[in-house]
């Protein structure tokens, strides 16, 4: 498949030591030769593949030099694209760069779309769709753990296996369309029928197995909603500054200082975690602090966990009985702060609202517990067992979504089959299976969808 000569930027726009321009498509190397000059060095074309060249970039219609950069000459197929790529290393300033681009525009290449490079890797059989997916995962990867998940899928591990559940689809189907062809031998439908609900079985359990990893996939992908709640001043913004190791929220003695929503990343144990600040949830006449206390139980709705920071210093209050009865239900940690002054709280009380939840003591002003409550966060939702080097880890929500509608149509074609029901309405559900198992892949997937899931990806990639 050909197609024409694209180029962007694959780096991150600002200043730097380096950025780097790639071109990719059949002129992509022609391109270049207009451009670019190495004085006593052979045209580009007549270069070995996957080597580098220094030299400079000019307006062939002047003759000016635009830049001094070194030039990586990579032939087709043995590229991202599986097409000729040449990618320019130039001075990583703005206006450098843009004019390096600019050339390479002017002289027959394109601006690539968002993703582009990755899509064509796609589409000439580089990489199959879920591959190309872990591709942005990768970039996005906010913990080593994510990005290990994300090498594994880039690597094919996911696509291997679902390429082995379809094979057996595949191999169930042929048997039915024997009994539907021969449907005068008894002994054939004897065989179909065992051998549709083995088979079926064990996609089944394969395709559970898969989702079983799925909220932690999820998890390592698109990291823990995790607010932070409790009344004014009982060290909220503490706990956040502790676990970002910044002063990103101000700590003061004065109730009700954080007036809005406080957003940050940051990685524990392995886990990423969006942690939100909110303001103190309490009864207030202060305008200001009563739109951010509204604003702190919306965002309470979307978390996936809670941190309960509590006063040691302090009774219960009803106000902090009301906080237990909120996010009763939820994935919640009770943190009693202050622990460096007179205990008032009653712990028994709190241990009686928290139920089996965990409760970690803090003295966030000597820094004391935080490494316990990163402890109870990770093992909350890991329990330890987390290995991503020997797991299929489902980390993206269109895969999920596909699996558990493959989960769904082979159940009903197992179900199907134990009633005896006509072999070719089984053959229905476990064809529906196998093409519900291709979109993982892209094999049996629109080209509407693969144009909006690459609209996604970041324009150099």
């Amino acid at each position: 498949m050909e197609f024409d000569t694209i180029a962007a930027i694959s780096t991150p726009m600002g200043e730097g030591a380096i950025a780097i321009v790639r071109l990719s498509g059949s002129d992509a190397i022609s391109i270049a030769d207009q451009i670019f000059r190495s004085p006593g060095a052979k045209a580009l074309s007549n270069q070995l593949t996957h080597t580098i060249h220094y030299g400079h970039l000019i307006e062939p219609t002047t003759g000016d030099v635009v830049e001094e950069v070194m030039l990586s000459l990579m032939k087709g197929p043995k590229t991202f694209t599986r097409e000729d790529v040449v990618e320019i290393n130039c001075h990583g300033g703005i206006v450098t760069v843009n004019q390096v681009l600019q050339l390479v525009l002017r002289h027959g290449a394109r601006l690539a779309e968002p993703g582009e490079f990755t899509k064509r890797a796609f589409l000439n059989g580089r990489i199959d769709l879920s591959q190309a997916e872990a591709v942005m995962d990768l970039i996005r990867a906010k913990t080593d753990r994510a990005m290990n998940v994300a090498l594994g899928q880039m690597d094919g591990k996911l696509s291997r296996l679902i390429a082995t559940l379809r094979q057996a689809l595949l191999e169930t189907l042929a048997q039915v369309e024997v009994n539907i062809d021969y449907p005068e031998y008894d002994d054939v439908e004897e065989m179909t029928l065992p051998m549709i609900i083995e088979k079926s079985t064990w996609v089944k359990n394969e395709i559970e197995r898969l989702l079983q990893t799925s909220m932690q996939g999820k998890i390592l992908r698109e990291g823990l909603s995790t607010v932070i709640i409790g009344r004014p001043n009982v060290g909220k913004s503490s706990l956040l500054n502790s676990l970002v190791q910044e002063n990103k929220a101000i700590v003061t003695e004065v109730a009700g200082t954080t007036r809005d929503i406080i957003e940050e990343y940051v990685n524990v144990r392995g886990v990423p975690l969006k942690l939100v600040d909110t303001a103190g949830i309490r009864e207030t006449e202060d305008i200001v602090e009563r739109i951010g206390v509204e604003r702190s139980r919306q965002v309470l709705k979307q978390a996936d966990l809670i941190l309960l920071v509590l006063n040691h210093s302090d009774e219960l209050t009803i106000e902090d009985e009301r906080l237990f009865e909120a996010i009763h239900g939820m994935d919640f940690i009770v943190v009693i702060n202050k622990t460096d002054l007179e205990k008032k709280i009653d712990t028994q009380r709190v241990q009686e609202l928290s139920g089996n939840r965990k409760i970690v003591t803090t003295s966030l002003l000597q820094e004391e517990g935080v490494d316990q409550l990163e402890e109870a966060i990770a093992s909350l939702f890991f329990e330890g067992s987390l290995d991503s080097n020997d797991l299929t880890y489902v980390s993206n929500a269109r895969h999920i979504a596909l699996l558990n509608q493959a989960k769904h149509t082979i159940e009903d074609a197992i179900n199907a089959a134990q009633a005896a029901v006509p072999i070719d309405m089984i053959q229905i559900d476990v064809t529906r299976t196998w093409e519900i198992l291709g979109e993982i892949t892209g094999d049996t997937v629109e080209e509407s969808l693969i144009d909006q899931l690459f609209s996604q990806f970041c324009l150099g990639k």
